[in-house]
């Protein structure tokens, strides 16, 4: 193993049997393209080899950070060193940079092949800061590397490799999902998409009560729309996308995620400026969950739900058959707010602008539909959410808005 500094070079040898072994030691000037020149040798003689693991390939040769980091942007490392140990197979790395890069990780273990490395990986990507948290599901020796470039750089380079040696693996069951992006949490996509002031900054949140609330800061001309995503799922009845919903308010944005299941779950962000008609990646979030929640879903959301439209009453999207149901809403421009369900009922406008009404569900099996008026000569009302009426028990409430 070589570690190189800009002034220091450390070589650490393990011989593989007992024996005379020759190490020879080649260099050449930093920013020279010309070929390795001998420098010197050693002998060294083994008496007693190490029956230990065998270490990962390394095919950038050196490990740590590069010798000329601070070119790269890289200012200092969490871990000092090349080699860490993983205690519980968790690990969090994190680099201080002098500007904003983007970073991008890769994770070799002999057990491990590509689709499962990137489940073990969270990157995100601050101002001054790269963090990567890392999962070992296998005991024994990683490799982990780092490549960088600026942001309107082209290439990634590597910066840096180290040795992690993982004592106590984790369940894979407990992996970060699929997909995960070079930017989770908040960080410089966020920020550079207008979102500021975030609930949560670091990418992983882990809740007992199965549910969260993400909040940004947004300006007036930014959408937000929201996915959740699991790898496995086994019981949710409903499709994930009713479990999270999202409010804007006037200046500020609200991601409201219940979970249906224990596991673990990808929140996806995505926004678009109003000159912008798609919908572009922002951020993700991991959310880990274990004590077995199982939230009902919220209301099916149609896409006059826009800026300013609050589900206050009821939070959640089933509704219990043969009951009354206290409806409050808002609803900006409508000019009226109907709720359709067994019987058409006409909400009332209090003096906060709320839509207020008391709803009979009706028969289970059946959809209580909110729609609205958005002018006085319009006669045909457009839906906004869309409720599902079942028997049984009495569903419980979604989280608070």
């Amino acid at each position: 193993m070589m570690t190189v500094s800009e002034n220091t070079m450390t070589i650490k040898v393990t011989p593989p049997t007992e024996g005379l072994f020759d190490l020879m030691i080649f260099a050449r000037h930093a920013d020279s393209q010309d070929p390795y020149n001998w420098v010197c040798s050693y002998q060294i003689q083994c008496l007693e080899p190490q029956n230990g693991e065998k270490l990962p390939e390394n095919p950038f040769h050196f490990w740590g950070l590069h010798q000329n980091i601070r070119d790269f942007g890289i200012k200092e490392s969490s871990h000092k060193g090349e080699t860490f140990v993983a205690p519980q197979g968790t690990l969090l790395l994190t680099l201080q940079t002098s500007r904003p890069l983007i970073a991008i990780y890769e994770l070799v273990n002999k057990d491990l092949d590509a689709a499962l490395s990137k489940k073990c990986l969270a990157a995100q990507a601050e101002e001054e800061k790269l963090s990567c948290h890392v999962l070992c599901p296998f005991q024994g020796y990683y490799w982990l590397s780092v490549f960088v470039k600026d942001l309107g750089g082209s290439t990634f380079r590597n910066a840096a490799n180290f040795l992690i040696r993982c004592l106590r693996p984790v369940n894979q069951n407990e992996l970060f999902p699929s997909g995960l992006s070079m930017h989770c949490g908040s960080g410089i996509s966020s920020s550079g998409h207008g979102l500021s002031n975030p609930s949560h900054s670091a990418p992983i949140i882990t809740t007992k009560l199965g549910k969260c609330n993400i909040t940004f800061h947004t300006p007036a001309n930014v959408e937000v729309t929201a996915s959740l995503s699991k790898d496995k799922v086994i019981s949710a009845k409903y499709p994930l996308e009713r479990y999270v919903l999202v409010t804007h308010l006037r200046t500020k944005v609200s991601v409201c995620v219940v979970l249906p299941e224990s596991g673990v779950y990808k929140v996806g962000l995505f926004g678009r400026s109003k000159d912008h008609k798609d919908f572009v990646h922002i951020c993700d979030y991991v959310i880990r969950c274990f004590s077995d929640p199982s939230w009902p879903p919220f209301p099916r959301v149609y896409s006059l739900w826009r800026r300013g439209c609050v589900l206050l009453e009821p939070r959640t999207g089933v509704l219990q058959e043969q009951s009354w149901v206290r409806f409050r809403v808002k609803v900006p421009k409508a000019y009226q707010a109907v709720v359709l369900g067994q019987e058409k009922t006409v909400l009332q406008q209090t003096p906060n602008m709320v839509w207020e009404g008391d709803v009979f569900t009706g028969a289970a099996g059946t959809q209580v539909k909110l729609a609205a008026k958005f002018s006085q000569h319009c006669s045909s009302l457009e839906v906004i959410l869309v409720f599902e009426v079942e028997g049984g028990s009495p569903a419980s409430l979604g989280c608070p808005g």
